[in-house]
């Protein structure tokens, strides 16, 4: 159901609030991948300070307004949550290790597996087998994938480059995998926040930076971070505007993306998800001059098709029934457009996973 035609929505604030999640997306990214150059030395403090500012910023927005409720903190939510908060910040982690290793425009052929990985999940989790529609969706997007990674004839300079580093493509494997199993355990803690998405935020946000921390001291990135302090050559304010533009984004990221589920459909935004893929794809080799070959230009291409086809799949499949009354077909589309959420764009939390969120 087009949830254009749900509510009252206007076709104008549809189309705001998708050009507002692209947008916001697309600064993540390539703010990231700017930072990551400027310092790939300091990843974990990029990302402490992404999730700080995420939290400072959930304070001042339930200052503004009571829709933003700030959860009390109790030793025994925090229990609960701990699982979900950790696989959370691990992803994370991957996620930026993976974008400091690859091109902007290799990134989401480095994390492609995040669809099939979520099928699997899931259906493990739910101890179910999906119809032959996903599985044969699932399998176009791994194909995709494995296009994208596989390397060519080794020729000339161009044909070398094309095939990055392996170890950050494992990163984005993982990075997918602990997306995948986020998404389930996003269903499980839900009910331990009193069902708030904005209260498992900021407990995720929270957690997260209080796991990452001492792991940031292990590292020695903040003795890293002295030195390039007193490294002439080092341009810092590309690291300190940085986090702050992708902390305030992120955190818009996240209020996007719980705008675009209120005001459109799973399908529109799968759609709006497949423009933004070309249009970081074309800034990427603008930007950054990323190598766009054939063989990456057609990976990324039977991953968005591979996508839209799970998406068009979950809808026809799990299609309501016309109801003779309208209430009650109102309230089974929007439980039928809170499944599509779960199941069709599990990956809004993470593709710039960052400080929000996926």
């Amino acid at each position: 159901m087009d949830s254009s035609k749900n509510g009252g929505t206007q076709p104008w604030q549809v189309a705001s609030v998708v050009s507002f999640y692209m947008c916001a997306a697309l600064v993540m990214v390539f703010v990231n991948k700017a930072v990551m150059n400027s310092s790939p030395d300091l990843p974990l403090l990029f990302l402490l300070i992404q999730l700080v500012l995420a939290v400072v910023l959930l304070h001042a927005a339930a200052l503004v307004t009571p829709k933003v409720e700030i959860p009390k903190l109790d030793l025994k939510t925090a229990k609960k949550l701990a699982p979900v908060t950790f696989v959370n910040v691990v992803g994370l982690v991957f996620n930026i290790l993976c974008l400091r290793g690859v091109e902007a425009s290799y990134f989401q052929i480095a994390r492609g597996l995040v669809l099939p990985l979520t099928i699997i999940v899931s259906s493990l989790h739910g101890r179910s087998f999906p119809n032959i529609r996903v599985i044969i969706a699932a399998g176009i997007v791994t194909a995709g994938f494995f296009l994208g990674v596989a390397p060519t004839s080794a020729g000339d300079m161009a044909q070398w480059r094309e095939a990055p580093n392996r170890l950050p493509i494992i990163y984005g494997v993982l990075s997918s995998f602990f997306i995948a199993v986020h998404s389930v355990l996003i269903k499980v803690s839900l009910p331990h926040t009193h069902n708030s998405t904005i209260q498992l935020a900021y407990w995720q946000n929270l957690g997260s930076a209080i796991f990452l921390a001492p792991f940031i001291l292990f590292q020695g990135e903040y003795g890293k971070l002295l030195e390039l302090m007193h490294t002439p050559s080092w341009n810092g304010g590309v690291f300190a505007w940085g986090s702050i533009v992708t902390g305030i984004f992120g955190f818009l990221l996240c209020v996007a993306g719980l705008l675009s589920i209120k005001v459109t459909s799973p399908i529109t935004h799968m759609f709006s998800s497949a423009a933004r893929s070309v249009i970081q794809t074309l800034l990427g080799v603008r930007l950054f001059q990323d190598l766009l070959t054939t063989n990456r230009a057609t990976s990324i291409l039977v991953i968005l098709l591979g996508t839209m086809y799970y998406t068009w799949a979950k809808s026809t499949e799990s299609a309501p029934s016309p109801r003779p009354n309208p209430s009650k077909h109102d309230i089974e589309a929007n439980a039928l457009k809170k499944e599509h959420v779960d199941d069709t764009t599990l990956d809004w939390q993470a593709d710039e996973k960052r400080s929000s969120s996926d």
